[in-house]
């Protein structure tokens, strides 16, 4: 399939939502540190600044190259007659790339940003207790080899974007802003790296109880919320330009989908934390909105206004029980929520896709004329190209991740020491707090 031929038109509009994206980093960084103790709030955002800039270069440098875009250099090879690309074949540091507004050389400057929000996502998980330098080198492995590995093959051509010509699956396995290409990988990665580090000390007891350690600072949350929501408004608006042939014209559906999944999330979750606990939790309903913002990636061009407050709806209590049931059940020590907020709702988005999304597929009538036929996804069959798309991420991508850090944590031990945690990471890794004319005081270290 050779790449798309953009308008100038399409270029201009595609160039200002991709420069919406980095919003959205900016709101996770924000909500990581809200989340976060007050003691590790300046190591957070340095943490933050550095995973992107290691994303960039390391995806600068091969990561692309092996992403590639539709149309391009891949390696291929055949089975049962049929050729499955598994790959790209480009040369490193964008070397043959011309950047002249092409399809190819705004999915270079799109998929920069995008692996650096990917990389933010496992921060929040490895909070207060995460080195930094081994921060940075789990994330030059998702950016160099992880992230554009299953982005080539959804995005640029690869196996899974060929189910649909291959074996008429649909229209092969769709992710038009990247809830999983970019939100569950990065959610399964938080989840690698939490087995990886273990909980932090105090918080589960003897008894099996697991006390709370709120988070420092609900109004970075909240205002990280409103940032995501901009940011989101690009993603998906440009994620539909380059990877689904959309129009301009079509960002006012996306972007009014992607507000009500959003608004329909955060305030199921904020119902279900009032009946449970008598008051809305404010951490779970911003985990809940981001939930939403996740959950419409994958199908925001695909679904009407109604579906997506659906969709958003079953996000947010998807969000809400599962970060109950990863922290309680599975002692999963996740204080950002990464994992229920990302893999959890960027899977239920990409099923939800398969269930709810509306299709062009060309039907013959009585005369034999060719005509276009909406379907849904289940119709179609697209469910089972998500389906597919879905068991790739939890069956080799999340195994796969988890045995590259771990094997890396044998080398560069990932966990700071008891006294750097309780030191706090700021002081301990940085030299200062963030908050210097504040002291802070926690017992949690001498509960054993």
């Amino acid at each position: 399939m050779p790449a798309p031929k953009l308008t100038e038109v399409t270029t201009v509009a595609c160039l200002f939502f991709i420069f919406l994206v980095p919003l959205a980093g900016a709101g996770l960084a924000l909500m990581n540190v809200g989340l976060g103790r007050t003691r590790s709030a300046g190591h957070m955002m340095m943490a933050s600044l550095l995973a992107l800039a290691v994303a960039g270069i390391a995806y600068f440098v091969c990561g692309f190259a092996w992403q590639g875009f539709i149309g391009g250099p891949a390696h291929v090879f055949s089975l049962s007659g049929k050729n499955w690309n598994w790959i790209a074949a480009d040369p490193f540091f964008f070397r043959k790339l011309s950047f002249d507004g092409s399809a190819t050389s705004l999915t270079a400057l799109f998929q920069m940003f995008c692996v650096g929000l990917a990389a933010l996502i496992p921060l929040g998980s490895g909070a207060d207790r995460w080195h930094l330098r081994a921060s940075c080198l789990s994330t030059g492995v998702l950016a160099a080899w992880t992230y554009p590995l299953f982005a080539h093959w959804a995005w640029g051509g690869g196996w899974l974007a060929q189910l649909g010509v291959n074996y008429g699956i649909g229209r092969g396995f769709l992710d038009v802003g990247g809830a999983g290409s970019i939100q569950a990988l990065g959610g399964l990665t938080a989840l690698a790296i939490t087995w990886i580090l273990g909980p932090r000390h105090g918080k589960y007891s003897a008894d099996g109880m697991a006390p709370a350690i709120p988070g420092h600072n609900s109004v970075f949350v909240l205002f990280g919320c409103v940032l995501t929501l901009v940011g989101w408004f690009g993603l998906n608006s440009a994620g539909a330009i380059l990877f689904t042939g959309g129009e301009p014209s079509g960002a006012a559906l996306i972007g009014i989908n992607t507000l009500l999944a959003a608004s329909a999330s955060a305030l199921t979750a904020a119902f279900i934390t009032k009946i449970r606990f008598g008051k809305p939790d404010a951490s779970l309903t911003a985990n809940g909105w981001v939930g939403g913002l996740v959950a419409s990636s994958a199908s925001c061009a695909f679904v009407s206004p109604a579906e997506a407050v659906v969709i958003g709806s079953v996000a947010g209590a998807l969000v809400t029980f599962s970060v109950e049931w990863f922290e309680m059940r599975v002692e999963v020590d996740d204080p950002g929520g990464a994992v229920s907020v990302h893999a959890v709702g960027g899977i239920w988005g990409l099923l939800a896709l398969g269930v709810f999304g509306q299709f062009q597929r060309p039907v013959l009538n009585v005369a034999g004329d060719s005509l276009p036929v909406a379907m849904n996804g289940i119709v179609s069959g697209q469910w089972l190209a998500q389906l597919i798309g879905v068991a790739t991420l939890l069956g080799f991508v999340l195994p796969m991740t988890y045995f590259v850090n771990r094997l890396l944590n044998r080398f560069y031990p990932y966990r700071v020491s008891i006294e750097g945690e309780r030191q706090g990471m700021d002081l301990h890794e940085l030299g200062a707090g963030a908050y210097p004319e504040f002291m802070t005081h926690s017992d949690e270290f001498l509960q054993r």
